[in-house]
């Protein structure tokens, strides 16, 4: 029997799932301009699938609309394709939904944006690769990139047919961990990339019988998954991040915007390490972040000053970045990279400035609950969200903790291992 093509359009939604409806392909032009439909309770899906808690109810009618920009098309081998749409949720006149994830990110850029700024950024993703074995001595080697057999190599040709450029792919510190990265990209469409790059993974791994997980520890005292965000602010074509003269290569015009994020990242972590297992890979002695700190080349901060090399064919203004390490692949990039524009964008407002490199730390949340309780009672972030959609935001989360009441961390792992 024949086949017909099937196109989906999704949403990355607040549990960092990708959710939607397909349609026939020869109904491309009229989804593109009507969209397939939603409810309101969709967006409170939880990581483990039931809708736990939602202030909407069974009411309300929701559009996901395409968008032609993020249409993926990329054909394999065995006959089969991924064929996807990133799209917006809006409401059925067309206006953007608030609590839509990508709707959050684009308002935080629109705002950047009156101080002449737009964010460039990339999101390196590591995951575990089932059905690779496990041996001693294979961090970062040889050897374990071999094993991968064609998995990096489809992937990144994957990658670059859907549209995106591919940096890099290697064999990761764990057992069966790589990592993969997309080129920068400006705004939305970076966070559109760091989607793409986990829905091909998972692709490329289901198709050669592998799964690829993201979940930020498969193990309470294993190795953890992170996802590091690089960013910098450009004004219009020009790099305006980097100040080779200044303190830590940042210009004073990025600082105060770092110096934000510095000084909202308990909330932000609510956003960009939003599950329970989350805070198993935030302690000490994983190299990964425990204190909302900065330093320049220290892969054990919160925010790394990446190094810049003079033999790059790129100018050094053009290489700065600042790195952001407290993430990891259970969140949704866009609501991880609004936040940090959010808390940016308030360092700019009140001039924040950096602290010295020495000075002592707020530690960060030890719990996804003290993250929900630093995002609840951060006044900032009543400029980011509604209450209502606050609100939401934080039923949301604290249902998904009481699901796991009673769970062991090696349960707990286990059931984001599942899904991620």
């Amino acid at each position: 029997m024949k086949t017909e093509p099937l196109v989906f359009a999704g949403v990355c939604d607040w549990a960092g799932i990708v959710r939607g409806k397909a349609f026939p392909e020869a109904d491309m032009d009229v989804r593109l301009k009507k969209g397939v439909g939603l409810t309101h309770s969709n967006i409170m899906m939880s990581s483990f699938g039931p809708i736990y808690a939602t202030p909407f109810g069974t009411a309300g009618d929701l559009i996901i609309r395409p968008d032609p920009r993020v249409r993926i098309e990329v054909p394999f081998d065995d006959g089969t394709a991924e064929r996807f749409f990133l799209g917006d949720i809006v409401n059925t006149d067309g206006r953007p939904w608030e609590y839509c994830p990508r709707t959050f990110l684009a308002r935080s850029l629109e705002a950047l944006g009156k101080f002449g700024l737009r964010v460039v950024a990339s999101f390196e993703q590591e995951f575990v690769l089932t059905g690779v074995e496990e041996r001693p001595g294979a961090t970062y080697a040889l050897d374990s990139f071999r094993r991968q057999g064609r998995f990096g190599e489809t992937l990144v040709a994957a990658i670059r047919t859907a549209g995106f450029t591919p940096d890099s792919f290697l064999p990761e510190y764990g057992p069966r961990q790589y990592e993969a990265t997309v080129a920068a990209e400006e705004g939305v469409r970076a966070a559109d990339a760091a989607v793409v790059l986990r829905e091909l993974a998972r692709a490329v791994a289901w198709r050669m019988g592998q799964r690829a997980i993201f979940a930020p520890m498969l193990a309470p005292n294993g190795i953890g998954n992170g996802t590091h965000i690089h960013l910098s602010l450009w004004d219009g074509a020009a790099p305006v991040t980097h100040d080779p003269a200044a303190a830590h290569g940042i210009s004073s015009r990025a600082a105060p915007f770092f110096a934000g994020v510095l000084a909202h990242l308990p909330a932000i972590c609510a956003f960009s390490a939003p599950s329970v297992a989350s805070y198993y890979r935030l302690t000490p002695n994983r190299w990964a972040p425990v204190r909302a700190d900065f330093g320049r080349q220290d892969r054990g901060v919160a925010l790394r000053v990446a190094p810049v090399f003079p033999t790059s064919p790129e100018t050094p203004e053009r290489q700065f970045n600042v790195e952001f390490r407290v993430a990891d692949g259970s969140n949704c990039p866009y609501l991880a990279l609004g936040a940090i524009v959010w808390a940016g964008i308030d360092g700019l407002v009140r001039q924040l400035a950096l602290p010295p490199a020495e000075a002592e730390a707020l530690p960060l949340p030890r719990s996804l609950a003290e993250a929900l309780s630093a995002l609840e009672t951060d006044e900032s972030t009543a400029s980011w969200w509604s209450a209502q959609a606050l609100a939401a935001y934080l039923a949301f989360k604290r249902a998904e903790i009481k699901a796991l009441d009673g769970a062991t961390p090696e349960e707990v792992c286990a059931r984001y291992a599942a899904v991620y």
